[in-house]
């Protein structure tokens, strides 16, 4: 009988492998496709690798030429256009790889030059490419989100932007109207290109964008489920929690956007038979933090943030914009019931895989709250 199995070559690109968000998710696509026979190739530019992945891993450049690149971001406003000799370095690599197929994931984060990525993608026609986007940055000048702001520059021509100094930051020039004309020209005329969106809010957004030349198909992501399901831990009894109801945040990088500012209010307002945790503060972040709010810093461990999850009554997200909300999914696998704010597609996550969307004020928080661990204070 004719094998009819053909062996293929992947190449997935980030900016991170094996770590937070996008890095976990292109480490477990990696596995999928090495568990199917294929080979499969992560090229990152940044951070550490775990052990596991190194074998099938390549860094673009070096975390001084990162730490390089940013600072000519801070002062030019040219975020993915430096970083060409690395860029060059890694194509050469790239073709003696010979990929059947590219799939792209983030493309900014100060690793790469995102001029030669796509000329040399566009100088291979029969190659398959994929670009799952994880934010907006593909089709703006220099954001990679601007629903919190209400800003809808994107949709015909970025110019003045009113984000300069959010990432990736600039404090000196405003080059997003170049930017702008350079991803698209850039960006656009590839052949045999897919684009892979995690919800429908974020494909809505793309079809009005530039990049709506291409098929958008929506994908949500996934998780390792070994890893992510309800664990035994000490958590609670080391942090004397026995007996309280645990509310917990997760975030890579908190902030404003993220709600962090939001936990701190109701810190001081919910029952204090409750007790907030946040997961992913920075030291500096953990030292400002008010005293009744349980601080523990970033982790890549799966394990040890399953753990966590597994002790939470309520995980609460309360990001004013997101694009999918992977923690909300790894909360549900380990059993805590999830809170969301409505208006991102934390809504969407939540209406498919169960949890509760409220609107975007304190006091619809703490009404949910009290409700979903049956407060005594809320009238059934």
């Amino acid at each position: 009988m004719k094998n009819i199995f053909l062996r293929m070559k992947i190449l997935i690109i980030n900016s991170v492998c094996g770590i937070r968000s996008t890095g976990r998710i292109v480490a477990d696509l990696a596995e999928q496709y090495i568990s199917a026979g294929h080979e499969c190739r992560i090229a990152y530019g940044r951070e550490n690798v775990p052990e596991k992945y190194k074998n099938i891993s390549y860094q673009i450049g070096t975390e001084l030429n990162v730490k390089v690149n940013a600072l000519k971001v801070r002062i030019f406003d040219n975020e993915a256009f430096n970083a060409k000799k690395e860029t060059l370095k890694f194509i050469e690599w790239a073709n003696n790889y010979n990929p059947d197929v590219v799939w792209l994931h983030n493309v900014h984060g100060y690793y790469i030059n995102i001029e030669l990525l796509f000329k040399w993608i566009k100088s291979r026609p029969d190659m398959e490419v994929k670009w799952t986007l994880h934010d907006c940055w593909p089709f703006t000048g220099h954001c990679y989100h601007f629903s919190y702001i209400k800003c809808e520059k994107w949709k015909y021509g970025c110019h003045h932007c009113p984000q300069k100094r959010s990432y990736p930051s600039s404090i000196l020039l405003d080059s997003s109207k170049a930017n702008f004309i350079r991803k698209k020209e850039c960006f656009c005329g590839v052949k045999n290109m897919t684009l892979i969106t995690p919800s429908q809010w974020l494909a809505n957004l793309v079809r009005k964008s530039f990049l709506g030349e291409y098929p958008v198909e929506i994908a949500h992501n996934t998780i390792d489920t070994s890893s992510f399901k309800p664990l035994e831990s000490n958590f609670r009894e080391n942090n004397d929690l026995s007996e309280r109801i645990i509310i917990l945040g997760v975030a890579s990088a908190w902030g404003e956007r993220k709600g962090l500012y939001e936990f701190i209010e109701l810190s001081q307002r919910i029952d204090t038979k409750y007790k907030i945790v946040l997961v992913g503060l920075t030291e500096k972040q953990i030292k400002k933090m008010p005293t009744n709010i349980l601080c523990v810093p970033r982790t890549d461990s799966k394990i040890e943030l399953a753990e966590i999850y597994t002790c939470a009554d309520v995980f609460l997200n309360l990001s004013k914009e997101e694009t999918f909300g992977l923690t909300i999914i790894e909360a549900l696998s380990c059993g805590a019931y999830p809170i969301v704010y409505k208006g991102t597609a934390c809504e969407e996550v939540v209406d498919c895989y169960g949890g509760l969307a409220v609107e975007q004020n304190i006091n619809d928080v703490i009404d949910a709250i009290y409700r979903v661990t049956n407060h005594p204070d809320v009238e059934k």
